[in-house]
């Protein structure tokens, strides 16, 4: 058995990671679960000897030096793979991610596309995080690809291992690899402020030293896209403070205020059809506001300010991303409750917004088909469809107001015509009571007619937006669409 041989299988399964330990089968992580594959246990020498075969003479020196060894390796016409050998228990084990050679686009991976702005900003700090194995690599190689793609720039990568190749197009493109082109993080970043860069990608800010050049290369006007293990935008503020002595966090905060462009935070949900993993995107953008809140220490209402700038600024809550994936049956209400950090207010907002208080199971949603967005964790779509809701109520209950007036004088003219038509009319009133009698029925037309228009021009959009109708004509039953999931009355 040979290394090469399980990437292949590897591949072959669409598994994400390759773990090799011994006394146990290789094991294949696919959708998130770690299955073994129906073969003999590893032997110690086995594993020793087919991981030795791989590695040069200096990778094998660093490995027994450091006892562990990051490294990438390519596998010609089949995948490239983010390796990790490492001791435990005094014998080899490794782990290998798959590194796609052709990776999809920012639109292809169903992120957000308010996040192809991103890629136009000619400096400022970027910092895309979540968990491990939540694509946070994958979203920076998209977005860089773009960059390359659309903009003459120089992008200077810092990546330990170089993990996805990225290629020259208008822009050209340097990636140097810790251990083997430089020796760390701060050294390399150091050096690519002198290298001409117009973009610089920095693997991961794993230290003080390399977070505060990266702050001072952000500060000298250079844009700088980074990566961090945390949660949350306001979590990763906190995690980048916590580098630093107290006595520091007020000018960190200084900093932050002034050169955070935006922070995308990433997690990875089941799928309800059980097909696979979905990004739940939470997105904070450089606003005066927010830049005020960091200054102040006020992170906690960064959360709100999130929430509440939806329309204006494209930001959304984790939350808010994790609805909208309800809201599109992508998820199930439990499986979004469980990536949730605040639960408690998931479940708030999915009542509020989604279902109505006598059916509360999730099983209602947006039927599939009917896409609000071209990404599906986008929720400024489902913000933009309460409002043509609440317009579209306000414009029911005007007209319903206009036309029981209308209905009112009728009846008092039927009224009085019926007096008439008992007794002699004089000077042609019962005449000028049936013109006007005429006259409010064709207000009452117009005024249909009118709201009709407008409710047609409110269903256009929606249309555009889900490819079905929410409200039909003025003065109509509220058709079925309107009933159940997000448009439930």
């Amino acid at each position: 058995m040979k290394i090469e041989e399980l990437l292949r299988f590897m591949v072959q399964q669409e598994a994400s990671d390759l773990h090799i330990k011994p006394m146990r089968p290789p094991l294949l992580r696919i959708n998130g679960k770690l299955l073994p594959l129906k073969t003999d246990p590893l032997h110690p020498d086995l594993i020793r000897d087919m991981c030795h075969e791989i590695l040069s003479e200096r990778e094998l020196e660093m490995l027994e030096d450091n006892r562990a060894l990051d490294f990438g390796y390519s596998v010609p016409g089949v995948s490239r793979f983010r390796a990790s050998l490492f001791y435990q228990r005094g014998t080899l084990s490794g782990v290998f991610r798959r590194v796609p050679f052709d990776f999809p686009t920012l639109e292809e991976w169903g992120l957000p596309t308010v996040l192809n702005e991103l890629a136009e900003l000619s400096q400022g700090l970027v910092l895309v995080t979540g968990p491990t194995g939540s694509g946070k690599s994958s979203t920076l190689a998209a977005l860089m690809r773009l960059m390359s793609d659309t903009r003459l720039a120089h992008i200077v990568t810092i990546e330990d291992p170089i993990e996805f190749l990225l290629k020259d197009n208008l822009g050209a493109v340097t990636q140097r690899e810790i251990g083997t082109d430089t020796p760390g993080f701060g050294a390399a970043l150091r050096n690519a402020l002198r290298q001409d860069p117009d973009i610089i990608m920095v693997g991961e800010m794993r230290d003080i030293e390399t977070t505060q050049t990266v702050l001072q290369a952000a500060e000298t006007g250079h844009l700088v896209l980074s990566t961090l293990h945390t949660n949350s935008a306001v979590q990763t503020l906190d995690r980048i403070l916590d580098m630093f002595p107290s006595g520091q966090h007020r000018q960190v905060r200084q900093q932050l205020s002034s050169v955070l462009s935006a922070i995308i935070s990433l997690r990875l949900v089941d799928r309800a059809d059980g097909s696979g993993l979905t990004a739940a995107v939470e997105i904070l953008r450089w606003t005066p506001r927010v830049s005020k809140l960091i200054l102040e220490g006020n992170l906690e209402a960064l959360y709100e300010e999130m929430e509440n700038s939806v329309s204006y600024y494209r930001m959304q809550s984790m939350n808010q991303s994790l609805t909208a994936l309800v809201a599109h049956k992508v998820v199930t209400k439990q499986a979004a409750l469980d990536t949730s950090t605040i639960p408690d207010d998931l479940d708030l907002m999915l009542r509020k917004l989604l279902y109505s208080s006598e059916n509360g199971d999730g099983d209602n949603g947006i039927e599939e088909g009917d896409l609000m967005a071209e990404s599906l964790s986008d929720f400024s779509k489902i913000e933009e469809l309460q409002e043509i809701k609440k317009l579209y109520d306000e414009l029911q209950e005007k007209m319903g107001s206009e036309l029981n007036e209308r209905d009112e004088e009728i009846r008092r003219l039927s009224d009085r015509l019926s007096e008439y038509s008992s007794e002699p009319v004089q000077g042609g009133e019962s005449e000028r009571l049936q013109q006007e009698n005429d006259r409010l029925n064709q207000q009452i037309q117009l005024i249909r007619q009118e709201y009709d228009a407008k409710i047609e021009r409110l269903n256009a959009r929606v249309r555009d937006l889900s490819g079905g109708s929410v409200a039909q004509g003025a003065g109509r039953p509220a058709p079925e669409a309107e009933r159940k999931g997000f448009f439930r009355r």
